[in-house]
């Protein structure tokens, strides 16, 4: 795929802020966690020489077609979950920056065909690794009601969650839920006309990060990445809802994803990461304007504590709060 091509697949989203904030080495290892339209992946190359490397994950098929070829480059067909295990088998002990750009892909959001969006119809799929897994409509057809007041109440932060699972529940009694056409029938007495877009996007959220297991993989992901860390080496994310950024925020500063402070012997806090930009950077007013859904971009970054060896354990657990929106 061209690279104009490529870039109507996902759009790159604070480019310039997120690949300066990995601090590159030209000879180092670098890992870009989310490829898509490999907009961030590229520019990381750009910057790589000698015996420099790049390891980026995709687990959609979709995202394999802007792959090019590089010698500075390998690409990972799988869930970012797995990046201990990738890591360990390409004999990789260690990495100067890892990159996160947790937004979903235009590309996701604009196929029909994929479920994703609420403003086309299509099936209730919204799986990123089409290969394996259950899809939206085996959610919301096979959940039980608590299951589904659960899922739309954590991820969605919907007050009407339980009476949004009684009415799928009653529905799908008369005839299976398939497409978005069906769940959005369903959805129309919890459409709220001066939030109708906000509520929508919420039940689509939510859905989402269930299906794909989202903030899960997430915590791994954050796990390994700060064990694979060298000393000095950037973690740098960028985030558009409140639950993945609390649990972003919470690694960085402590380490783990509880946010649980860790003291030493001396009752000193004593943290694996140190937090490089206090103050939250976002897309200016240009980017935003240029691409709308860079609007609720979050990007932090933190450096790996020189005194702390790589590989050292992390622990944490998932965490919940927030939506993000279709723009």
């Amino acid at each position: 795929m061209m690279q104009a091509e490529a870039l109507t697949y996902h759009t790159p989203v604070l480019l310039g802020e997120s690949i300066d904030g990995l601090n590159i080495i030209k000879g180092g290892v670098y890992v870009d966690v989310t490829f898509g339209g490999g907009g961030h992946s590229r520019e990381i190359l750009n910057r790589l020489q000698g015996t420099g490397h790049l390891y980026s994950f995709d687990q959609d098929k979709d995202a394999e077609g802007n792959v090019v070829a590089q010698d500075h480059f390998t690409f990972v067909r799988s869930n970012f979950r797995f990046l201990r295990n990738f890591m360990r088998y390409y004999g990789v002990d260690g990495v100067d920056g890892l990159l996160a750009d947790l937004g979903v892909s235009s590309h996701h959001f604009d196929d029909a065909s994929r479920g994703f969006s609420f403003r086309f119809e299509g099936d209730l799929d919204m799986r990123m690794n089409q290969r394996a897994g259950k899809t939206a409509a085996d959610v919301l057809n096979t959940y039980s009601e608590k299951q589904l007041a659960d899922v739309f109440y954590l991820y969605g932060e919907l007050k009407s969650s339980r009476k949004i699972a009684a009415a799928i529940v009653a529905a799908r009694k008369v005839r299976a839920i398939r497409t978005v056409g069906d769940f959005m029938e369903i959805m129309k007495p919890f459409e709220g006309k001066d939030r109708e877009k906000k509520d929508l996007a919420k039940m689509f959220q939510a859905l989402r990060i269930e299906v794909n297991q989202e903030l899960v993989a997430l915590q791994e992901m954050l796990t390994a990445a700060v064990d694979l860390l060298k000393p000095g080496g950037r973690l740098v994310v960028i985030t558009y809802h409140s639950l993945e950024d609390r649990i972003v925020k919470n690694v960085m500063k402590t380490g783990n994803v509880e946010g649980h402070e860790v003291k030493d012997f001396f009752g000193m806090v004593s943290a694996p990461l140190h937090i490089i930009n206090n103050k939250v950077i976002v897309p200016s007013m240009e980017e935003q304007e240029r691409n709308p859904r860079s609007r609720s971009a979050k990007l932090r970054i933190a450096e790996k504590d020189p005194q702390t060896p790589s590989n050292s354990p992390s622990r944490g657990r998932t965490l919940g709060g927030g939506y993000d929106s279709e723009k």
